[in-house]
């Protein structure tokens, strides 16, 4: 199982943009499909955004149109592309490889540390 570490969180006024990374302990090549996720206290995890290896991608309906998703397997990163963020936005940030339930890794300690993004005036 490959690991993921999150990074380039922070804080942002309303409208400002914010780029993730998600660099992998190993190669990406074989992994089909990774996904973002985020989690704001008191809240559910949620799914933000998927790619797969073939360049498809999806969105939460909440972030369609401002979020885009991208992967570079040369270097083992997913990436998060994030314009016109909101208050709403704030949250967790976390990545996942897509082959594996929520709750495998929940049961398996397979969650990165996450990158904390603010979203605030």
């Amino acid at each position: 199982q490959v690991q993921f570490v999150e990074s380039g969180g922070g804080l942002v006024q309303p409208g400002g943009s914010l780029r993730l990374s998600c660099a992998a302990s190993g190669s990406i090549f074989n992994i089909y499909q990774v996904g973002w996720y985020r989690q704001a206290p008191g809240k559910q995890r949620e799914l933000v955004a998927t790619t797969t290896r073939t360049g498809k991608t999806n969105y939460a309906d909440s972030v369609k149109g401002r979020f885009t998703i991208s992967r570079e397997d040369a270097k083992n990163t997913v990436y998060l592309q994030m314009n016109s963020l909101k208050p709403e936005d704030t949250a967790i940030y976390y990545c996942k490889d897509q082959s594996y339930s929520d709750s495998y890794y929940d049961l398996n300690d397979g969650w990165g540390q996450g990158t904390q993004v603010t979203v605030s005036s």
